[in-house]
């Protein structure tokens, strides 16, 4: 790792910055905001712990929703540090600012080992301006900076970027430490063979990783949307299937590529297809009618068919590294799960280096109860896809060398 790690950090009664990615979804429950899933908060755990160990006095920093850089008390993280004491089993102080005297007050009585959160710092307009006085402001608080908060490591923001030069040490947290080996070091020289799954809804959204990893990648098996993208530019019947028609070329593009390259780029040979998206639908196999391979006219494809199903499995089974960015169909309702729940059993029980590499996918394999047999799910959606793409992020350039 290039990067300094906050394993080489003498803690100890230091005032630690810590930025983390604490934007989680939330529900009003009875008039409280409740956290409907916490896996971010969760993955911040161990580099938290570590610093409490270390004794350090851990000054924690998190955006949450979009408040457009103005106080909006729906988007505060009160109910996150209240959530965060019960997984810590600790109290956790909160200052309702950001900067200025507020914070500095509660730092100052901290003890080590003590944690404290500030509010969200996107109330803030300077934050994503990455305004120079707010990222001294935000410095000023601590002695050290660690940041863990891969999934806005994209952003070069005033806590994820513009904070680090004016601080003596800033170093990556366990998790960013992670997600860098897993998506830059285990993919820089991949196992073979290696096999790359993207599904999602366009294919303008993951040409970028597309063209990064024909470079590397042995076979591509396509799903999701995108692949009626795929279809159309070759002709064959989409019905009414989401296709984006300013994409054509580029398709075609991609497809003469991996053919130059002698890379093999799979697209479903069959689909489910329906007339409504709903949980109550009866979709149909388009391999089973007329004989097109295609989509019927007036039905719209929402998952991969059963024949896909098996030659994909078959694809996954004999992988060394699979990549995984994107469902294969619209797996949150129950009639069109089929195809992107098998590929993920595959993918569980393949052997190989099994990298989700975040967003819908690893929200899919949760789903499904799997994420805890893959070797890394990936908490950054964007974050990922530009790292994979071969992107500098701003949250990691700005760290300390080792």
């Amino acid at each position: 790792m290039a990067k300094l790690s906050v394993r080489s950090l003498a803690v100890k009664g230091q005032r630690v910055l810590l930025r983390v990615d604490f934007n989680v979804p939330t529900e009003e429950r009875d008039g409280k905001t409740c956290i409907t899933d916490d896996t971010r908060i969760r993955e911040s755990l161990p580099t938290l712990k570590h610093l409490v160990a270390g004794g350090a006095r851990v000054v924690v920093m998190a955006h949450f929703g979009r408040p457009k850089g103005a106080v909006n008390l729906k988007y505060t993280l009160r109910p996150v540090a209240e959530h965060l004491s019960t997984l810590l089993g600790k109290s956790v102080l909160f200052s309702p600012e950001v900067v200025g005297d507020v914070p500095r007050g509660l730092i100052a009585g901290m003890q080590d080992g003590d944690v404290l959160l500030l509010e969200n710092v996107r109330f803030h307009a300077e934050e994503e301006l990455n305004e120079a006085g707010f990222a001294g402001a935000l410095a000023s608080l601590g002695d050290l900076y660690v940041n863990d908060a891969f999934g806005a490591a994209h952003r070069a923001h005033a806590s994820t970027a513009g904070i680090a030069a004016h601080v003596g040490k800033a170093a990556m947290g366990l998790l960013m430490e992670k997600e860098l080996q897993y998506l830059q070091g285990e993919l820089s020289e991949p196992a073979r063979p290696f096999v790359v799954i993207l599904g999602g809804s366009k294919v303008s959204d993951k040409i970028g990783v597309i063209k990064a990893l024909m470079e590397k990648a042995n076979t591509f098996l396509i799903g999701g949307a995108m692949a009626y993208t795929f279809f159309k530019a070759q002709g064959i019947p989409t019905g009414n299937s989401r296709v984006e028609a300013d994409k054509l070329d580029l398709a075609r593009e991609i497809l003469a590529l991996a053919e130059s390259k002698g890379v093999r780029f799979l697209l479903p040979v069959d689909n489910l297809e329906t007339q409504e998206i709903s949980a109550t639908a009866q979709p149909r196999s388009t391999g089973v009618h007329g004989g097109v391979k295609g989509v019927s006219e007036g039905w719209e494809a929402v998952d991969i068919g059963p024949e896909t199903v098996a030659l994909y499995r078959t694809e996954i089974a004999s992988a060394k590294t699979v990549l995984w960015n994107g469902p294969l169909g619209i797996f949150e309702l129950p009639p069109f799960a089929a195809g992107t729940r098998s590929v993920a059993e595959a993918v569980a029980a393949s052997g190989a280096v099994t990298i989700i590499g975040g967003g819908d996918s690893v929200t899919a394999v949760k789903q499904f109860g799997l994420a805890d047999r893959m070797s890394f799910c990936s908490t950054g959606g964007g974050a990922s896809l530009e790292l994979i793409e071969g992107k500098v992020l701003p949250g990691v350039a700005a760290l300390s060398e080792a």
